[in-house]
């Protein structure tokens, strides 16, 4: 069975988790643009970081049969842009991020924050926070 758009976009951000992927959200632009229907942004702490969270996420997904439409930025390892078609997933460096704020870019749409819980509170896997309101009212601490 297919995923929904939704689904896509909890998967990417587990992914990305794996490789410690820090402030990982995603974003539901449903209802905003036909540009997709999800973002999902998160950042690494150096170029290196950057590149390996968006091998892992473009592995696994192939891995689960979701192959990328469109990846781009591997070179430069500051900005990685994965496009999945209905979601669109953003790996950044933190000056990158703190830069372009996709997050007030699109301050209406509504936020689901994504963290890993520590292993002594369960086996390491990757949980979802609640779904928050949108941006404007609340938003990652970058």
């Amino acid at each position: 069975m297919a995923r929904t758009s939704q689904e896509l976009a909890v998967l990417t951000a587990e992914l990305a988790l794996t490789k410690k992927a820090e402030n990982v959200i995603s974003m539901d632009l449903r209802g905003l643009t036909s540009t997709c229907d999800f973002f999902v942004i998160c950042n690494g702490t150096s170029g290196i970081q950057v590149a390996a969270i968006a091998s892992a996420i473009t592995d696994g997904l192939t891995e689960e049969g979701e192959k990328p439409w469109h990846i781009e930025g591997y070179a430069g390892k500051r900005w990685i842009l994965i496009d999945c078609v209905d979601v669109v997933v953003h790996v950044f460096d933190v000056p990158t991020r703190d830069y372009y704020q996709l997050e007030r870019l699109w301050g209406d749409a509504k936020l689901q924050i994504f963290e890993d819980e520590s292993p002594d509170e369960s086996d390491g896997a990757a949980t979802a926070a609640d779904s928050l309101g949108p941006a404007t009212q609340r938003g990652p601490t970058i």
